[in-house]
């Protein structure tokens, strides 16, 4: 089984970096020889797009006859692999201002690409990439779901979304709340619940061990 661990915190001890790699203690639990492969968005963040895989997109033709349309999706290119060749995605993410970290957003306009993860038609994006699960852990200093809460989620509509139109269905959300009234202590048993709410989920994932 291959996991693609990516995290998105710029602090080395934040509760999404315990989330997450609590999900992956747990999957390594499960299948012991699992291979690794880490992305640590947070402390290597990775470029926002510009003009040249713009004019990549848009005058495809042109650079192709200039051998320079390859060097600019490159790096969208690896990424795209990256997913590929993952059996389970695991995100560690703050929720920062009620929705995704900047690095994350980058991260998603460089493996969202018409006519390589997803297709156009009359009714919508068409995910053309295998469905496979994606464990997100997010931690938040408010409450922005349950009978609690009280600040807006633009967050879990918007993966729900840029996920779907690629075809990554299987998301597993685990938000740790609260997080900024929250002792280590109460935290370290936040996050043994969330693990144990998808403790089903996880379990079903041995057949990528065969």
């Amino acid at each position: 089984m291959n996991i693609l661990h990516i995290d998105c915190s710029a602090r080395r001890e934040s509760h999404s970096r315990q989330l997450s790699a609590a999900v992956v203690e747990r999957l390594l639990a499960i299948v012991p020889d699992a291979h690794i492969r880490r992305r640590d968005l947070g402390y290597e963040p990775i470029p926002h797009l510009g003009a040249a895989y713009a004019t990549a997109l848009s005058t495809p033709a042109t650079l192709a006859a200039a051998g320079r349309s390859a060097d600019a999706l490159c790096l969208a290119e690896q990424l795209i692999q990256e997913v590929e060749h993952s059996d389970v995605i695991v995100i560690g993410t703050p929720m920062n201002n009620f929705t995704v970290p900047s690095v994350l957003k980058a991260w998603i306009d460089q493996i969202l690409r018409v006519g390589r993860t997803m297709k156009s038609t009359p009714a919508g994006k068409v995910g053309l990439l295998r469905d496979r699960p994606v464990f997100i852990g997010i931690a938040s200093g408010g409450v922005f779901t349950g009978d609690r809460a009280n600040q807006p989620d633009f967050l879990t509509p918007y993966l729900n979304a840029v996920l779907g139109c690629i075809g990554l269905n299987t998301v597993h959300y685990l938000p740790l709340q609260a997080t900024a009234f929250m002792d280590d202590a109460r935290a370290a048993e936040r996050r043994r619940s969330l693990i144990a709410t998808i403790e089903p989920a996880m379990a079903s994932l041995v057949r990528y061990a065969v």
